[in-house]
C-alpha cells in the first residue's frame, strides 16, 4: 500500500464527507493505493456515525478508531500510527484546513529525495493574529533553538513519514507538537519541510486554546530533559547536588574560621547560631544531598528499567 491517511478528529462530523470525498479523488487521480485511518477522540457529536458509513460504504478504503471517551491528539495518533499499513504515513486535520491536495507532493519528497519526515509550514495563516499567529512564530523559534531542527511550524497538523518513523517513535501525553523532536531523537535525521496551503475553518470552532502554548513549552522542556539525561539522571542531578553540597560546606567553614579568628583576637563576632550565611549554607548543603539523591534513585529506577537498552538497529547482517 502506498499511503495511510491519519486522520484524528474530535467532533468534526460537518466536514467528515468532504474530506474523505476530496481525500479519495486526489489519491484516484495519481493511482495511489491508500486507506485512511479516522481516529475519533471521545466525540459527542455524530462524528463516529458518520465514519461509521464511509466505512459502510467503502470498507477497502475506511478504517476507524473510537475512543471511549477524549484522551487528546498524541493518544489518537498513537493508535493511528500502529494501525497504519501504508509504505508513507500522512497525518492531517479533521477541520479542512488541511489540504489533500499536498499529499502528492509530500509523498513525492519521501520516496524520491529520501526524507524520513517531512512538516508542512503554513506561511500564510488565517487564523488570528494576535491570539495563534505572533505566539505560534514565538513557539516555533524557541523549539528551532532547543531543538536543533529548522522547522517554522512544528505542530503543524499536516506531516509525512516513512512508515518506519512511525513504528519507531511514541507518542504521549500532548508530544505530538513535538513529532519531529522525537523522530531526530530517534536516529530519523532527514527531516524536511513544505509550504502547504492553510484554508479556513469551514465548519465548527478550534478545540484548542491560549494554554497549548504554556503546555508546549512545559514539554518542550520535558523533551529536551529526557533525551539529554534521560539514561543518566546522575549526570544532571548528581553534578548540581554535588556542587550545592560543596559550596554549603565551603561557606559553613568559612564561616566556622571566622569565629574562631575573631574569639582568637578578642574581637565581638555574632554567633554562628545567628548568622544568616550559616543557614544558607546547611540549607545549601541539604539541598544538595536531597538533589544527589534524586540523581541515584533516577540511576536505580533506570538499571531495572526493561527498556534500558532499547536501541534502533538500522541495518544487521
Amino acid at each position: 500500500m502506498n499511503i495511510s491517511v491519519i486522520v484524528p478528529l474530535y467532533n468534526e462530523e460537518e466536514s467528515l464527507i468532504k474530506l474523505y470525498e476530496w481525500i479519495a479523488r486526489v489519491m484516484e487521480e495519481h493511482s495511489f493505493s491508500y486507506e485512511v485511518v479516522f481516529v475519533n477522540d471521545g466525540s459527542t457529536d455524530e462524528s463516529w456515525k458518520i465514519i461509521c458509513q464511509l466505512q459502510a460504504a467503502h470498507p477497502e478504503y475506511v478504517h476507524g478508531i473510537c475512543f471511549r471517551r477524549n484522551y487528546g491528539k498524541s493518544a489518537a495518533l498513537y493508535c493511528g500510527f500502529k494501525a497504519a499499513k501504508g509504505d508513507v504515513v500522512i497525518t492531517m486535520d479533521a477541520d479542512l484546513q488541511d489540504s489533500p491536495d499536498e499529499i502528492p507532493q509530500l509523498y513525492r519528497m519521501i520516496i524520491e529525495e529520501n526524507y524520513d519526515l517531512v512538516s508542512g509550514w503554513k506561511q500564510k495563516r488565517y487564523d488570528n493574529r494576535l491570539t495563534k499567529n505572533l505566539p505560534s512564530k514565538l513557539f516555533n523559534a524557541t523549539a528551532r533553538k532547543v531543538t536543533g531542527i529548522a522547522l517554522h511550524d512544528m505542530n503543524c497538523g499536516l506531516k509525512a513519514y516513512r512508515n518506519e518513523v512511525v513504528k519507531h517513535i511514541e507518542v504521549f501525553s500532548e508530544m505530538h507538537r513535538y513529532i519531529p523532536y522525537l523522530a531526530k531523537n530517534a536516529g530519523y535525521t532527514r527531516i524536511g519541510e513544505k509550504v502547504v496551503q492553510h484554508r479556513k475553518r469551514e465548519f465548527g470552532v478550534s478545540k484548542f486554546g491560549l494554554n497549548r502554548f504554556v503546555n508546549g513549552y512545559l514539554d518542550l522542556l520535558t523533551l529536551w530533559f529526557l533525551n539529554k539525561f534521560g539514561k543518566q539522571p546522575m549526570h544532571f542531578f548528581g553534578l548540581i547536588g554535588s556542587g550545592m553540597f560543596m559550596l554549603g560546606l565551603v561557606s559553613i567553614i568559612i564561616v566556622g574560621a571566622m569565629k574562631l579568628h575573631a574569639l582568637s583576637m578578642g574581637i565581638p563576632a555574632m554567633l554562628v547560631g545567628v548568622n544568616p550565611w550559616f543557614h544558607l549554607s546547611i540549607l545549601a548543603m541539604i539541598l544538595g544531598c536531597m538533589l544527589f539523591l534524586a540523581g541515584f534513585l533516577g540511576e536505580l529506577i533506570i538499571r531495572n528499567s526493561p527498556s534500558r537498552n532499547d536501541y534502533l538497529i538500522r541495518e544487521e547482517f
